[in-house]
């Protein structure tokens, strides 16, 4: 990767429309847990020691590694001080508009409500001192804070189902987010592992976050699941995520619709959805002027950042 050409992508302002905030935090944090939870007798610290530190994992630690950060980021303080940690990270690549989205989630024995663990990413905000930071929607300006003439960043929230929720708990967090736009939170993402669920337990929470104005993203085509795909096209969301194995007829029904896509290039190489980068779809969205992003999808289990995406997407389209 050429130096001065990776500086260049650090010194763009850029966009960030498809980052997890669990899978965003650095490595010496999780490390640092991690050898809490070890001291505590929660976990055997030397079991994931090389899991946590290591850049260049493979398929089988990316997984490990995600059962790990779930066992980690499951306390309010913890939240707090990732969502904190994460949104300076990104500021200082650059990004000047940012959507993190994470699945509220419950835990009974610890008290953490959906709205409780949403409360404690909304402090984590709040404690950001790097930038000035503005997550209030378009139109309000009550919610911009430590206003100075420092470097300004846009911080919005995307409330995820996960594929493993009922449609009742579905419905739960799109009232979540309904509840705390004034918050900045401006949109709904359908996640989580795409062999799990079917497509009509979430259909009917997805319409009403749709007819409620709710902005609405779907992790789509992560796995050859032809049906489901044309039926989350045919759903017209605002944007998908991934894109990756589609058929030719739900290619051409995307490219129809012109619905934006969340291209994640390393994630979709290291998890082995697509095979190398010189076969990427990307090129050839790219080439038709298809409406696109680039992102990081999980920046810290994937050893990655959005300036290297950029650098990587540089290099692939000049390849073809």
């Amino acid at each position: 990767m050429n130096r001065e050409e990776l500086e260049w992508c650090v010194s763009v302002p850029k966009v960030e429309l498809h980052a997890h905030l669990n899978g965003s935090v650095r490595n010496s944090t999780l490390f640092e847990l991690a050898r809490v939870l070890g001291d505590k007798g929660v976990i055997v610290f030397s079991d994931v020691e090389n899991v946590i530190m290591k850049d260049d994992r493979t398929l089988h630690k990316v997984f490990k590694l995600f059962d790990l950060i779930h066992i980690l980021t499951t306390d309010h303080s913890t939240v707090t001080r990732i969502t904190k940690e994460v949104i300076e990270d990104f500021a200082a690549e650059n990004v000047v508009y940012l959507e993190l989205r994470t699945t509220p989630k419950r835990n009974d024995s610890i008290g953490m409500s959906k709205r409780s663990y949403m409360d404690a990413v909304m402090e984590g905000l709040r404690a950001v001192s790097s930038v000035d930071v503005d997550y209030s929607p378009a139109g309000l300006k009550t919610n911009t804070f430590n206003g100075s003439t420092r470097k300004k960043m846009y911080v919005r929230f995307l409330l995820s189902i996960d594929r493993r929720e009922s449609t009742e708990a579905a419905m739960e967090t799109v009232k979540l987010a309904l509840e705390m736009r004034d918050l900045g939170v401006v949109g709904i993402d359908l996640s989580g592992n795409p062999i799990v669920g079917n497509w009509s337990t979430f259909l009917p929470a997805l319409k009403f976050a749709k007819e409620q104005g709710l902005y609405i993203t779907l992790h789509c085509g992560e796995v050859p699941n032809q049906e489901e795909i044309k039926a989350m096209i045919d759903f017209l969301p605002h944007r998908i995520g991934h894109a990756c194995c589609f058929d030719e007829e739900n290619w051409r029904k995307l490219k129809s619709a012109k619905i934006p896509v969340e291209i994640c290039l390393t994630s979709n190489i290291r998890t082995e959805t697509i095979s190398s980068i010189d076969i990427h779809h990307f090129v050839d969205l790219y080439k038709a002027k298809h409406p696109l992003v680039l992102c990081t999808d999980d920046s810290g289990v994937f050893s990655t950042s959005l300036s290297r995406e950029y650098n990587l997407a540089s290099s692939s389209s000049r390849k073809d």
